[in-house]
């Protein structure tokens, strides 16, 4: 053992500058984060219960929910299929393009939703590259459920395969061409081998992309057009509805939208737990 190993750096600062740093931590998390959130309960909740449930029995309201769980219920499961496609395809193979085809993954990440939603129109709208062909056979892209749903997709692709593919470089191959030596088919090797060693970034990855599906608003807000009750997602109607300055209904949906961000908190905290505790365990192991 180093005469370093186990001398907490903690140690070596004096209590002023620890309590300095935590103290201006907390207070940045409190006033950035905490506090914001608070206020978005107190508003909702401050005109009662039967104002609150008023503002979510709005058919428009109803219908945003709707659509924001159709458009991530949609765009999770694909972007899912999509990410283990890709991690396996750049964990398991070597091809010409592979670098290029991974920092095409990350696109979503460095390109604006706005610019993303104005793609999508140049693509799929009347005047687009697609977009009279689908009108001939009765399909309307934009301004419509279906642009919802692919701009939400788009936004969402890289979290599955950004999740999966670290994991899977630092696994390699090897218990798979053991598994196939033995007798395995591929798909056999996929469920008992590769599965169970990548399921908890899987659902990590799952999760980080729900909780950007439900939370998008520049992509869809530009494919929609804002129609009450037909494309308006969550966030886009809290968006109008305040705009309205109906903001008591505003707050209603919005504590809807940070109750699941809550929730996704706590699974994320979960997730990366369990994450930990494993790795600890194999390292032990080892």
């Amino acid at each position: 053992m180093s005469s370093t190993e186990g001398f907490s750096h903690e140690s070596r600062d004096p209590k002023w500058v620890q309590f300095l740093l935590i103290g201006l931590t907390l207070g940045f998390v409190f006033l950035l984060l905490i506090l914001p959130l608070g206020v978005i309960f107190w508003e909702a909740f401050r005109k009662g219960i039967k104002t609150y449930a008023l503002a979510l029995s709005d058919r428009n309201a109803q219908s945003a929910i709707a659509l924001t769980l159709l458009a991530t219920a949609i765009s999770v499961p694909v972007n899912m299929f999509f990410g283990l496609a890709a991690a396996w395809a750049t964990t398991k193979y070597s091809f010409r393009g592979k670098s290029l085809l991974i920092s095409i993954i990350d696109l979503p990440f460095a390109i604006s939703p706005v610019i993303a939603g104005l793609m999508l129109i140049l693509l799929y709208g009347i005047h687009g590259w697609f977009g009279s062909t689908l009108q001939s056979f009765g399909l309307q892209v934009i301004f419509a459920v279906p642009g919802v749903v692919l701009a939400t997709m788009f936004v969402t692709v890289p979290f599955v395969a950004r999740e999966l593919i670290p994991v899977m470089q630092e696994q390699g191959s090897e218990q798979e061409w053991a598994a196939v030596s033995l007798g395995a088919s591929g798909w056999q090797t996929f469920v008992k081998v590769t599965l169970p060693n990548i399921r908890w970034a899987l659902l990590y990855g799952v999760l980080l992309c729900s909780a950007r599906a439900m939370g998008e608003f520049g992509a869809v807000s530009v494919v929609s057009s804002n129609i009450r009750g037909l494309t308006n997602t969550l966030p886009l109607q809290i968006d109008a509805l305040y705009n309205d300055y109906n903001a008591p209904a505003a707050f209603a949906l919005s504590s809807i939208l940070a109750s699941l961000s809550i929730l996704t908190l706590i699974a994320k905290s979960w997730l990366e737990a369990r994450i930990d505790y494993r790795s600890k365990d194999k390292e032990e192991l080892l």
